[in-house]
């Protein structure tokens, strides 16, 4: 039985993910010229998105917010500014999930300080205590989201923070199954974890 407090999404669920937000778009009769992704989980959405949607016109924008799992500062701070202009242009706002929002509505008022002519945000998940709600989301969930692209990043900080609470290795490994995790990177990143 896997936990319902962390949803672990495949590859494929996010290309199908993504396939649903591009119909979304399409459907709501918006043509961003400039697809922004938020670094580091927005940004492979983002280029996901400039496939199915024919854009190529991407940038990025980097917003420092999580400090561990679970854990965030109180404010997110931009620390690289939109890699590219987007005045007088429709923008979308692309980023992996909406929990707090406070990242989303962030990088929304720094591409209309930058003269976008209009904004959308667009999101994988949106959590129901978000402070913005995306104008394009896929799944509504209140679980921890362990995206493939950050799975060692996950099990290295998650085994840390229980190997402190005084957890042993194989309780570890079965807290990290139970999640969804890969049997398979699991114990390859808590052997090296260990070494």
């Amino acid at each position: 039985m896997k936990s319902k407090e962390y949803v672990s999404p495949s590859w494929n669920d996010i290309y199908e993910m993504c396939l649903d937000l591009s119909d979304k778009i399409r459907r709501s009769g918006f043509k961003p010229e400039v697809i922004v992704g938020i670094a580091r989980g927005g940004w492979i959405p983002a280029r996901i998105l400039s496939d199915l949607l024919g854009n190529p016109y991407t940038a990025n924008i980097k917003i420092e917010f999580y400090v561990s799992i679970k854990e965030t500062s109180e404010t997110p701070v931009i620390t690289q500014p939109l890699s590219t202009s987007v005045d007088r242009k429709r923008t979308l706002v692309v980023d992996d999930v909406a929990d707090t929002g406070k990242s989303l509505r962030i990088a929304r008022l720094h591409v209309l300080k930058q003269g976008a002519r209009e904004v959308k945000t667009s999101t994988l998940y949106y959590k129901p205590w978000s402070v913005i709600k995306p104008d394009y989301y896929v799944e509504e969930t209140s679980a921890w989201i362990i995206f493939p692209w950050e799975v060692k990043e996950t099990i290295v900080k998650l085994a840390e923070k229980m190997m402190m609470e005084g957890r042993e290795i194989k309780e570890i490994k079965e807290t990290l199954y139970l999640m969804g995790v890969n049997k398979k990177l699991v114990n390859r990143f808590i052997r090296e974890l260990k070494s």
